[in-house]
């Protein structure tokens, strides 16, 4: 989800100076929510700033670096592998299990493709 932009952040904190400006006013008004306005004056109050705050990166990988490079090797050993036949040898060889999404992205982060399902004979 992206933060709103500084410019309607400034926008807001200007508004909620004119004399009378209630909060849920200026929500309305700004087509945003009154917890955000309420956050946004306090994080003024606060810091003097209405900038965003930073990302904080997301949750932690599920597979380590080791696991990931053994991924990588297998599909140059086993290089028509599908999805799933990856992802229960990784299961085999590390005993770890995790989902189709999670060995995706790791080839996708390689830049290697891999078919979703087995060719048909």
């Amino acid at each position: 989800m992206q933060a709103y932009s500084m410019d309607l952040r400034q926008r807001v904190a200007q508004a909620l100076t004119e004399p009378g400006a209630r909060q849920a006013q200026v929500a309305a008004r700004f087509c945003v929510s009154l917890a955000f306005v309420g956050k946004l004056v306090r994080r003024q109050r606060q810091t003097g700033s209405v900038a965003a705050l930073p990302g904080r990166g997301g949750p932690p990988r599920c597979l380590d670096a080791a696991a990931q490079a053994w991924l990588v090797a297998q599909v140059g050993r086993q290089p028509d592998a599908t999805l799933v036949e990856l992802r229960d040898a990784l299961q085999a060889e590390t005993g770890q299990r995790v989902s189709i999404g999670v060995v995706w992205r790791v080839l996708d982060e390689q830049g290697l493709r891999r078919k979703k399902k087995p060719a048909c004979h």
